[in-house]
């Protein structure tokens, strides 16, 4: 059999055993490489060079940082404050998920992580605030999404070093779109509310405000630390992500006072798992994207793609529904590894900038976290609000429709994600 044709097959049988998908990949990869006499040396060289990246050690911190920003009890200052700033807002709750969920984006960088930081917190709320519980879940997994595409973000770290692109730049060009993003599920969220019949709560008063963001003040500069470092020369984002980790320790240890010594020693556990997943899907992925290059897959795949069309907006309609299908087997560290050696000669054919098209692609992954079957954040919203991945991948599909809008607004427009960087002079 067709070793290309091989690959894919035991990688989708292995998917349907319900392996998971990082384990899939890299047993596939393994049984070519063996049964194509590649040589299994490779394995080992492949691991190495799959995770000795600098810019890949800022994922680990990235992650402790962000679980310590969780564990600060900061979300939840945050969420206090916005409510009192959107007041009686018809989807009031709802449109403070939205906002709270693109903030906390510049704090984790991981959508399931954000489902869950922001969850246990804003899905209890609007239940008990007389909102459907499925559509309470669907709005707070949608709009976790916004933490691959607002900076800093994971994603954009491994597409920096898979295409050897700034991450900075990358990262400045995720905040405009990111937004454009929010602003279309707000606006879903406030018309849905409106026919539903989903009313705000009260405004908050000026007092009220001035303690809630006083409250809140030390969790709001956390973006400014982390971003404004970068932009401002001070360091690398891999260093930036070291520097979030002890800032959010003194928020949490001496501001805050919401960390213990016990409680360090757990979240630094559990990070210690999350980042250790994270890494294998790296190194396996590597080693799935090496193998189809050295088989051919990658090369036919490009051929074939450009083969179909000569008009760049046709090709790029059909990488993003390339992406946008894959985005509901595969996470987003998977898609890159695998699709992107396809991609980049594409981007070198038609003269795409590698930095408006990592956004786009970021973006696809971002709405692909909520489609099944494999739907991380829905999964994640499902298990807090005690509800079923249909019932609220139903309630996920209008808000779904917004966010495909706001990636073809973001596709076609690229002046969108390239304006802040080429204004920051990042590239």
């Amino acid at each position: 059999m067709d070793p290309k044709i091989l690959l894919f097959i035991i990688f989708l049988v292995l998917l349907l055993l319900r392996v998971p998908i990082g384990i899939a990949l890299g047993a596939s990869a393994i049984f070519i490489i063996w049964n194509q006499s590649l040589g299994m040396s490779v394995l080992a060289p492949n691991f190495f060079s799959g995770i000795a990246k600098f810019p890949l050690l800022a994922i680990p911190f990235f992650i402790l940082a962000g679980v310590i920003m969780e564990k600060a009890d900061i979300a939840r200052r945050i969420i206090h404050l916005a409510k009192l700033i959107v007041g009686p807002i018809n989807g009031g709750l709802a449109i403070v998920t939205v906002v709270t969920a693109m903030f906390w984006g510049a704090v984790s960088g991981s959508g399931p992580a954000t489902t869950a930081a922001l969850g246990t917190i804003l899905i209890p709320g609007m239940v008990a605030a007389k909102y459907h519980r499925e559509f309470a879940a669907s709005v707070v997994s949608i709009s976790s999404g916004l933490a691959i595409v607002i900076p800093p973000s994971i994603a954009f770290i491994v597409y920096g070093v898979i295409t050897n692109t700034s991450v900075p730049a990358l990262f400045a060009a995720g905040i405009l779109p990111g937004l454009v993003m929010g602003g279309f599920l707000i606006i879903a969220v406030f018309l849905i509310s409106l026919k539903r019949g989903y009313k705000g709560e009260r405004w908050g008063r000026l007092k009220e405000i001035a303690l809630a963001f006083k409250d809140a003040f030390w969790g709001l500069m956390t973006p400014v630390v982390i971003l404004g470092g970068i932009y401002g020369g001070i360091f690398t984002p891999t260093e930036a992500a070291a520097v979030a980790i002890f800032y959010g320790l003194f928020v949490g240890f001496f501001v805050y006072r919401t960390l213990t010594w016990s409680s360090f020693f757990q979240l630094m556990v559990d990070s210690v798992v999350i980042s250790s997943v994270v890494m294998m899907v790296v190194t396996l992925a590597g080693i799935f994207s090496w193998v189809a290059s050295a088989i051919g897959v990658i090369d036919a795949t490009t051929h074939f793609m450009l083969s179909l069309s000569k008009n760049p907006h046709v090709i790029l309609i059909l990488a993003n529904v390339v992406i946008l299908i894959a985005g509901m087997f595969l996470d987003a560290i998977s898609i890159y590894y695998v699709f992107l050696p396809i991609f980049v000669p594409i981007m070198m054919h038609f003269g795409w900038d590698p930095i408006w098209f990592g956004v786009v692609m970021t973006v696809n992954l971002a709405i692909g976290q909520v489609t099944p079957p494999v739907a991380v954040n829905l999964y994640v919203g499902a298990n807090i609000s005690g509800s079923s991945l249909e019932d609220i991948a139903r309630e996920a599909i209008p808000l779904i429709i917004a966010a495909v809008v706001a990636l073809l607004v973001i596709s076609f427009l690229p002046s969108l994600s390239l304006y802040l960087p080429k204004l920051w002079k990042l590239y």
